[in-house]
């Protein structure tokens, strides 16, 4: 795909995130379009916003199987975060979002560096200073979410917001396997599942992050938060709306949609 090209796509989703009306899926009007073309779209605009916008982490997506099945995809992607992606208050403004979902997931607070390219489930888990609960908020700036592997990773992986529980935790201390996660939206149950819903672990979606960005020479970087992905399919959230995910050994989150 032609520079020129990157370049009309990535407008294309920035102004819909500026101005809160989605555009069509990049597939559709490109049915060529490549998982590295989509990459280079979101790269685009990654450049944009770090003029004025300090990267804190990266997410990774699609990785439990029930958000595959969601969104019809069968592979893990991944997007960049900025530090006023961080919602620490859980206070979500519903209306600076376009069609907000919300995930709850492990987040990982790295103390090294992530690189080489053979990283494993446990040089993960010896690079990570704490893990915490957490809540991501993702959206689309596609209508409609109607979104296939490529569109969504040229939406910056559909990144919206994210938010970290109070309680941290080391890695070495717990099986993070077998970490329960019950969600619950005004006060009733809407999904759970477990750490192994993740890659089977969450250390290995962290790591497959780590050595799928190494291909293009970038390490994860200390200090740097990672989102290890969502055990479970992700509702909608819509105004009003108050979501609390408890988590065995993590704690408790919450978040609610003003």
């Amino acid at each position: 795909m032609s520079y020129a090209r990157t370049a009309e796509f990535a407008d294309e989703l920035y102004k819909a995130e500026i101005s809160g009306s989605p555009v069509a899926p990049l597939t559709e009007l490109d049915p060529g379009i490549t998982v590295e073309n989509a990459y280079a779209v979101q790269l685009y605009n990654v450049k944009r916003n770090i003029a004025k916008r300090a990267i804190s982490g990266k997410k990774i997506g699609l990785t439990s199987k029930g958000i595959q099945t969601q969104f019809g995809v069968d592979t893990p992607d991944y997007g960049h975060l900025f530090k006023d992606m961080d919602k620490t208050d859980g206070k979500i403004l519903r209306a600076a979002f376009i069609q907000p979902k919300i995930e709850a997931e492990i987040a990982y607070i790295l103390k090294d560096d992530l690189k080489g390219g053979a990283v494993t489930a446990d040089g993960v888990l010896k690079a990570t200073e704490a893990v915490v609960c957490s809540f991501e908020i993702v959206d689309s700036r596609v209508k409609d979410w109607k979104i296939k592997l490529a569109d969504t990773i040229a939406d910056n992986a559909s990144a919206g917001c994210y938010v970290l529980g109070a309680k941290k935790v080391s890695p070495l201390s717990c099986d993070l396997t077998k970490v329960s996660m019950k969600l619950y939206r005004n006060g009733a149950l809407v999904n759970e599942g477990t750490g192994a819903e993740v890659m089977g672990d969450p250390s290995l979606s962290v790591a497959w992050l780590a050595n799928k960005l190494w291909e293009y020479g970038v390490a994860l970087k200390k200090g740097e938060i990672i989102l290890s992905g969502a055990f479970t399919a992700a509702p909608l959230a819509e105004r009003g709306d108050v979501f609390e995910a408890r988590f065995s050994e993590l704690g408790d989150i919450r978040a609610e949609f003003v």
